[in-house]
């Protein structure tokens, strides 16, 4: 009797794991209301890169404008990315103890904030006053926060995925209803624009977003594996996440695999003017060939390839890519040559930023997701903070080839160590 209770009493708990897996860290929700958060979450991304790329294509006429030379308008793109690479931790910190749907809503209000400050930046010193509000403006992380909760661990790549269209629909609509605002009105038009629309994002996220998108006994877990710290930035709290198992070298791989290629893109305003020869029209074209194809890639290919392949093989497929469209780069001439390379780029790109995600997330408690997506979310500001410095002498010393030539040695390198290390990617349970 006592063997035949003990039987049912694994059976019932290997049920219950099995129904967790079906339902979910968030079945409590219900699959319909499930999927309606998920759409959410897409909508209020996409709106917000929408306004990011209105202001990003109008802030050098506006600067300008303003008197601010070249240089002073680096200081002020390095000022926004150390901004938001402090805060991208921190805002993730905040996720983990109030909420996605908080955060969330702190995301959309810092972007109210930032779009009324650029409104009102009638002189040099406001201009940059206006960029203080960028510290929690993480829209991606909170939509990518809202769909970790809800989505089960097999199903998650795919569903982070599509947060890549909603990027691709940010720069294409962001980019040229900018220019067209800015062209027919003025350059404040857009912070207008932005202004309202984050309002708006505000009261979508207050309206749509449960308070709770995760069971509450997501939140008892375990004393060692859970935040010792009750600040909101720790260096030990960063530490102990890296300790976790194969998340260092996840990470490891997550920022050097991608740092070339952030180089390029990062000094493209003046390889597209000095190398390709294009007029200011013509890269806006070509940027919207780049947001097209991301959506491409990141609506339609990266999540059935997440739900027919392992993760760890996307992982050594997109490096291994990277490392060919390294070759490519350092070998093209023409802006033509880098819209057939754009294709993989894009793929490789979009593959390795989405399992990452995925695999570090899955990695550490559920109740530190939040600071595990925000510190995933600090390696493009770390990036845009370095990047024209050491891109700036990469293409002056050795002119846009140097750009493929160190993204191909660097991914070839990474390839090699991920075929012959044994990287523990353990799913952490509460």
């Amino acid at each position: 009797s006592t063997m035949n209770a003990k039987t049912s009493s694994a059976g019932e708990e290997e049920a219950s794991g099995m129904r967790n897996e079906t339902l979910g860290e968030s079945g409590f929700l219900g699959e319909a209301k499930r999927r309606q958060v998920i759409h959410v979450a897409y909508v209020i991304a996409a709106l917000e890169l929408t306004f990011f790329f209105m202001q990003i294509g109008v802030m050098p006429y506006l600067a300008k404008s303003l008197g601010l030379d070249s240089v002073g308008f680096g200081y002020l793109q390095t000022t926004f990315g150390v901004l938001q690479l402090v805060g991208g931790y921190i805002f993730g910190r905040f996720a983990d103890k109030f909420g996605a749907r908080a955060a969330l809503i702190l995301s959309c209000v810092s972007g109210s904030i930032f779009f009324l400050l650029m409104s009102l930046s009638t002189n040099i010193p406001l201009l940059f006053l206006s960029r203080l509000p960028g510290v929690f403006m993480h829209g991606i992380p909170g939509a990518q926060k809202v769909i970790t909760d809800v989505t089960t661990p097999s199903e998650r790549a795919g569903a982070l995925g599509k947060l890549g269209f909603c990027f691709g629909v940010g720069i294409i609509s962001g980019s040229v209803v900018g220019g067209v605002l800015s062209t027919k009105f003025n350059v404040y038009v857009p912070a207008y624009v932005g202004l309202v629309g984050s309002l708006i994002n505000t009261l979508i996220a207050v309206v749509w977003i449960p308070s709770q998108t995760k069971p509450k006994s997501d939140h008892h877990v375990t004393e060692h594996s859970t935040s010792q710290s009750g600040s909101l930035f720790s260096i030990r709290e960063i530490l102990r996440l890296m300790k976790f198992p194969g998340v260092m070298e996840v990470f490891i791989v997550k920022v050097f695999a991608g740092l070339p290629i952030g180089l390029f893109m990062i000094m493209f305003s003046i390889i597209s003017m000095d190398f390709f020869g294009l007029e200011a029209a013509e890269s806006g074209y070509l940027m919207s060939y780049f947001g097209v194809l991301q959506m491409v890639v990141q609506g339609l290919v990266v999540g059935k390839l997440a739900s027919r392949c392992s993760e760890m093989t996307l992982l050594r497929l997109g490096v291994f890519i990277f490392a060919g469209v390294g070759l490519g780069m350092a070998l093209m001439r023409t802006v033509w040559h880098y819209c057939i390379i754009a294709v993989p780029l894009v793929f490789a790109f979009s593959m390795l930023a989405t399992i990452t995600d995925s695999i570090l997330t899955k990695a550490v408690p559920s109740s530190d997701t939040g600071a595990m997506l925000g510190i995933c979310a600090s390696v493009q500001p770390l990036t845009r903070t370095v990047g024209p410095t050491i891109g700036g002498v990469l293409y002056k010393q050795f002119g846009v080839s140097s750009f493929g030539y160190l993204q191909l040695m660097v991914n070839l390198g990474l390839f090699v160590y991920l075929l012959k290390s044994k990287i523990p990617l353990e799913e952490m349970k509460s």
